[in-house]
């Protein structure tokens, strides 16, 4: 008693010692203990810490102390002001290695292990490991330097309580997202998340910290000096020194099941399935201010791919970390069978284009329910009416976007046409058909740093420009140009464009099925595979950007540092290319260059058939597994969002014409 009354007091009075809450707030209790495995970890440094607010500001402790000879502590703080304020812990051990001090006072140590406590009130015990570490380290990643956490409201926010669906800071186990279905024993990322506790729990042993911290270093940037900084570095360079880590956990079995080879990079993928009866076929996705996730579903749910189904009546919302949207899924306004085609304008309401996606055997007449866009409220109140907004003569929707005014682009995928919908207004839609040979079966939009609306002819091989108000303007095509499906633009007024190859929308005359018969026997990369960049003048370079982490390339998006990502309906991967900010990539690569292993790309056991990809505020990259592997067309839609968790570089949300870093 006499030892947890003595760090009560230095707790409190350490919190009041460097800047905590004044006096009168609400004073916490917080206890917990250090472990590797199951190992205690004594007179280890334990600090209680708020994140700071922005990049830079570095992180303010509330309290310290030392963990006992069971590896248990306690400490006592002020409660901080600001709601939003996320707290965490570190446990720092070893040897010094440096006669210098950190700049909160104490001395550097090799171990440094973390648990994000977030936002709230903390629970009542805490394990901090080496599991609490990896998932503070992926979540964080975006927002950690010098093995401090900063960053923006919600991206901090939101990663502090993703990092609590890989690891249970309560007992220091796997979290039950990742170690149950559709996670667990489903797909690698389990057994990857524990090979990286077991290569930090080598450092931990006092054994490997220096090949680590060696491997871990990201390129053109220094070398960690502890543990959690290295997971960050690991997460933001995933495919940096692979085998060479993986080598680090050799021998090693404190935490199972682990993986029997090394992986193609060191990513951590977690799928997300609502509330599990709500996606089927979800084709796109879009964040709004807070960075929850909406996504549009081309059918009705059923577990059984040789049931016959229908459109999805239905509009998912997902918090940051994959669970329902109180009230979600909502309903009505119309909604049908959406496809590619979501986005939120600048007073946060959310539009979907109905394309009429339904699985054959569906009784409905689809030619009935194919013609319309949905609105709904922030909070998921349909405003448009039962038949949708039908005005412009909208035909087969697939993307549609918002700029910065809140004016709706609609691609009519059906109608070689795209519908401008000014200030969201339905009334004063109007369709915008250039004709000739251009703009054939129009798939997606982007508005670039103009307010100018760009969007690809998947039929017709091009992409065609638009003035704001809707002007055709020209028509690009060359620059290895083939089959382009997504679009994106990035903060220096280029757009990108993702060339499908093989894949033909299914529009006009095209049917899913035909989708499915085209590219059953693909199973390497399509020679037309490839991404194009389009100055904003129009030209582009004269060959397109090709790796093989391209398999038939679908969604497209740009992150806060301008790099581009690329979501695959074959493959299994993930690509991620250098954009035209050459200075956010890394050292040597230029711009179109593959960031991502350029054999591979990322790949990842639970991706299906990927068409959406989008980046939310913590620098998590969403896919939408649109379509199952072999997609029986009565059902052929798959059932997740699959989560790339720290690997980007956070966006502003919600997304109105070029990426905004957070």
């Amino acid at each position: 008693m006499t030892a947890i009354l003595a760090s009560l007091s230095l707790g409190a009075s350490y919190a009041q010692a460097t800047g905590g809450p004044p006096p009168g707030h609400d004073v916490l209790e917080q206890r917990g203990v250090v472990r590797s495995g199951s190992r205690p970890i004594a007179a280890a440094e334990v600090t209680l810490l708020r994140a700071g607010d922005h990049a830079g500001a570095g992180a303010t402790p509330l309290a310290r102390t030392r963990s006992d000879a069971h590896g248990r502590f306690n400490l006592a703080y002020r409660v901080p002001r600001d709601p939003d304020a996320v707290l965490y812990l570190t446990a720092d051990t070893g040897p010094s290695r440096t006669p210098g001090r950190h700049r909160h006072g104490h001395r550097v140590r090799p171990v440094r292990l973390v648990a994000m406590l977030g936002q709230g009130k903390p629970p009542g015990k805490v394990v901090l490991n080496e599991r609490t570490t990896v998932a503070a380290g992926f979540a964080m990643a975006q927002f950690t330097s010098g093995g401090e956490v900063a960053g923006r409201k919600p991206g901090l926010q939101n990663a502090a309580a993703i990092s609590q669906n890989l690891a249970d800071i309560t007992d220091g186990a796997v979290a039950r997202t990742l170690a149950t279905a559709p996670n667990g024993d489903q797909t690698s990322t389990l057994r990857a998340f524990n090979t990286l506790a077991d290569i930090v729990s080598g450092c931990t042993a006092g054994q490997t910290c220096d090949p680590l911290f060696h491997l871990a270093r990201r390129p053109g940037a220094t070398a960690p000096r502890e543990t959690f900084q290295s997971v960050a570095d690991i997460a933001r360079a995933p495919g940096n020194h692979v085998a060479e880590l993986f080598a680090l956990a050799a021998g090693r079995d404190t935490y199972q099941p682990l993986l029997a080879e090394a992986p193609d990079a060191w990513t951590l993928a977690l799928r997300y399935v609502g509330n599990g009866h709500e996606l089927d076929g979800p084709g796109n996705v879009a964040f709004d201010a807070e960075g929850t996730a909406w996504i549009g579903n081309n059918y009705v749910y059923n577990a059984d791919p040789l049931q016959s189904v229908c459109g999805s009546r239905l509009l998912s919302r997902l918090t940051p970390s994959g669970h329902d949207v109180p009230g979600s899924p909502y309903q009505g306004g119309g909604l049908y069978g959406v496809g590619y085609g979501i986005t939120l304008d600048p007073k946060g309401h959310v539009w979907a284009g109905n394309f009429g996606f339904q699985g054959r055997g569906c009784p409905n007449d689809a030619s009935r329910l194919y013609r319309s866009v949905s609105e709904f409220t922030p909070d998921g109140r349909p405003l448009s009416p039962p038949s949708g907004w039908r005005k412009g003569d909208i035909l087969q929707p697939q993307g549609v976007v918002s700029d910065r005014k809140g004016t709706i682009w609609v691609a009519n995928c059906g109608g070689r046409s795209v519908t401008r919908i000014p200030h969201g207004n339905p009334d004063r839609a109007r369709n915008i058909a250039p004709g000739g040979n251009s703009m054939i079966k129009p798939f997606s939009v982007a508005v670039d740093t103009r307010g100018r609306a760009w969007v690809t002819g998947n039929g017709s091989n091009d992409v065609t420009l638009l003035s704001p108000q809707g002007t055709p303007l020209r028509t690009v095509t060359g620059g290895g140009i083939k089959r382009p499906m997504g679009i994106a633009s990035d903060s220096l007024g280029n757009v990108w464009v993702s060339n499908g190859g093989a894949v033909v929308a299914p529009c006009e005359g095209t049917t899913p099925a035909m989708v499915a018969e085209a590219i059953k026997d693909i199973v390497t990369r399509d020679v037309d595979a490839s991404v194009t960049m389009i100055r904003p003048d129009g030209s582009t370079p004269a060959k397109p950007f090709v790796n093989d982490g391209l398999f038939l390339p679908w969604g497209i998006a740009v992150d806060g540092d301008d790099n581009v990502w690329v979501a695959n309906f074959g493959g299994h991967r993930l690509a991620n290319l250098c954009g035209a900010r050459t200075s956010a990539c890394p050292p040597g690569l230029h711009t179109g260059d593959p960031i991502s292993p350029a054999a591979t790309g990322y790949t990842s056991d639970g991706l299906e058939r990927n068409t959406g990809i989008q980046i939310d505020p913590s620098g998590n990259v969403w896919l939408a597994n649109n379509w199952r592997n072999i997609p029986v067309q009565t059902n052929p839609g798959g059932h997740e969002m699959v989560v790339f968790v720290g690997l980007a570089a956070p966006v502003r949300t919600p997304l109105l014409g070029t990426p905004r870093h957070l």
